[in-house]
This record gives structure tokens, sequence and C-alpha cells, in this order.
């Protein structure tokens, strides 16, 4: 069972696998978009953290900048319907502090955020993901991103990001805007934020 390796990038193909040489044997490892766009350039020095796939016919191998990120990897796994695809779509959209915050406040919307995730899919992955997450101990404190979304303004970044949506923002401008948000305060208050934030980004 590989569970880490070390070595050189060899090369990178275009459905996220990444080519790594480990002393003269070249192990090819499908990777999340984020952690191949940190990889560096080809030739450059790479580490990874492994999940193993062994079916009948094959084996498959994972790789994560983190031991939490494959922890992560492996939890998702174990939802219903969760397939490889999914599990890489969903680290590589939110990474794992992300998912970790959506699961924690009941966010419908930042997991929707993810290509492929519908609401339906996004509130059975907080129902199943929750005690999974808590059970495993790769949900942080809720203290961690502040209060429950009852008393903090979770719900109001979910009607700051609908209203982004309306307007015609695509999901990773949302995204982007939405998670350097300074403070709660009100939906007004934050959906000026997160328009400041985008007029400068263009």
């Amino acid at each position: 069972m590989i569970g880490w390796l070390r070595g050189r990038l060899i090369d990178v193909g275009p459905a996220g696998e990444a080519l790594i040489d480990v002393n003269g044997v070249g192990y090819r490892v499908t990777v999340p978009a984020r952690v191949l766009a940190t990889a560096g350039p080809v030739g450059a020095d790479v580490e990874l953290h492994v999940h193993t796939r062994v079916r009948e016919d094959t084996l498959d191998l994972y790789g994560f900048a983190s031991r939490a990120e494959r922890q992560l990897f492996e939890v998702l796994l174990g939802a219903h319907g969760v397939g490889p695809a999914l599990a890489l779509a969903v680290l590589g959209t939110l990474g794992a502090d992300g998912l970790s915050r959506a699961v924690a406040e009941d966010d419908l919307d930042m997991l929707c955020s993810v290509p492929g995730v519908g609401r339906k899919t996004a509130a059975r992955l907080v129902l199943d993901l929750k005690t999974k997450l808590v059970g495993s101990g790769s949900l942080p404190p809720a203290d961690r991103f502040g209060p429950t979304p009852a008393a903090s303004g979770a719900g109001a970044r979910s009607e700051v990001r609908a209203a982004l949506a309306e307007l015609g923002y695509a999901p990773d401008e949302i995204r982007r805007a939405v998670d350097v948000l300074d403070g709660d305060g009100s939906v007004q208050d934050l959906l000026r934020q997160a328009l400041r934030s985008l007029a400068a980004a263009r």
C-alpha cells in the first residue's frame, strides 16, 4: 500500500494526472486541480500523501498536498454516491478547509459551487459527512470558523452568493469573493464588499 511519494515531476496529463519519478520508477498519480496548480513546473520536486485504490484489475493512486486532505478524500469516498471523480472535484474546488467549513456551517451554496453538485447532492453530503467527519476527527471545532449559522453571518453569506449568482458571476468568482469577506455584517455590507473585490479582480 503506497501512502506517500517524494520525487520529481516528469509530466502532467490532461485529466489531472501527474507522473512522478521516484528513484527511476514513474508513478502515475491523479491529483486535485489546486494541488497541480501549486506543484511547480515539470522538473520540480514534489511530495504527495497518497491514497491507493485497489480494484480487481486496476491500482489507482490519488495524491494530496497534506495528510488531512487525503483523509478528507477517504471520508468522501465513504459517503453515499461519491466516487473518486466527485471527491477530487470537491477537494479541487473547496480544499480541505473549505469543505470542513461548508459541512460545519451547513453551507449548501458553497458545496453547490463544485461542478456536478446540485442542492440535493449538497444536502445529502452535509448530512452524510457531518457524522463521518466528526467521527474521523477531520471536522474542526465549530469555533474555528466562528459561531454556528444561527448566530453568525453564514446565512448572510449564502444570500450574498445567491445575489452574485443572479448578477451573472461564475461559481469560482463567487467563491473567491465570499472567501475574503471581512467579518459578518449585514447582507448589504457583505454584498458591497464582494462587489468591490470582484471589481478589483477584473
